[in-house]
């Protein structure tokens, strides 16, 4: 008997699972409410395990410094690209640091969740978004440069992703022209890049 429960158990399970994650359909529409009791929330399915945040663009990410001498001669460096330095890490190397890949990407897409185009932080979490992407670029750039620096400004680069041609031999859609997107200069504290 126990046997028979387990099975049928598991049987109603897979079913309902099905009706959740198939097209619509007039069963799961019918019985969608006994459906998501069912799913929700233990059994939820998403397609996140697969393709977490596919990318439809790529972004480079460079930063560039400003130091003030003691005679007052302001300095501004040239532009060092952190994405490259996250890419090489990556490149070759049979188990890369998840932290490598994602720690850049993820500050960026936090950073664009939290500020509007004018750059300017209205909330709590949209100015700790902007303090964690202004460590990370200071850390980054004083590991591979060193020297001193009071200030860091960021670039980033959005260039989209082409569509793959099709199959059918029509004319592939062009993509949009890549945009680049000037932050403002952020103060950096001397600690915070090992001065």
């Amino acid at each position: 008997m126990a046997v028979f429960l387990c099975l049928a158990t598991a049987l109603v399970h897979v079913l309902l699972v099905f009706l959740h994650v198939a097209p619509p359909n007039p069963l799961s529409q019918r019985y969608s409410r006994q459906v998501n009791a069912w799913v929700f929330p233990l059994f939820e399915q998403n397609w996140r395990l697969f393709a977490p945040d596919p990318e439809s663009v790529n972004r480079q990410i460079s930063a560039r410094t400003l130091h003030t001498a003691p005679d007052g001669t302001v300095r501004v460096s040239g532009w060092f690209d952190l994405t490259a330095v996250d890419n090489s890490a990556v490149e070759h190397n049979p188990f890369p640091s998840h932290t490598a890949q994602n720690m850049l990407r993820r500050a960026w897409s936090s950073y664009l969740d939290n500020h509007a185009v004018d750059d300017q932080p209205r909330s709590q979490r949209a100015l700790m978004t902007q303090q964690y992407l202004t460590n990370i670029a200071s850390e980054r750039v004083a590991a591979h440069r060193g020297g001193s620096f009071e200030a860091i400004q960021l670039r980033v680069v959005t260039a989209p992703i082409a569509a793959p041609a099709p199959a059918d031999g029509a004319a592939a859609v062009a993509p949009r022209a890549a945009e680049t997107r000037y932050l403002p200069w952020w103060k950096v504290e001397a600690d915070s890049h090992g001065n």
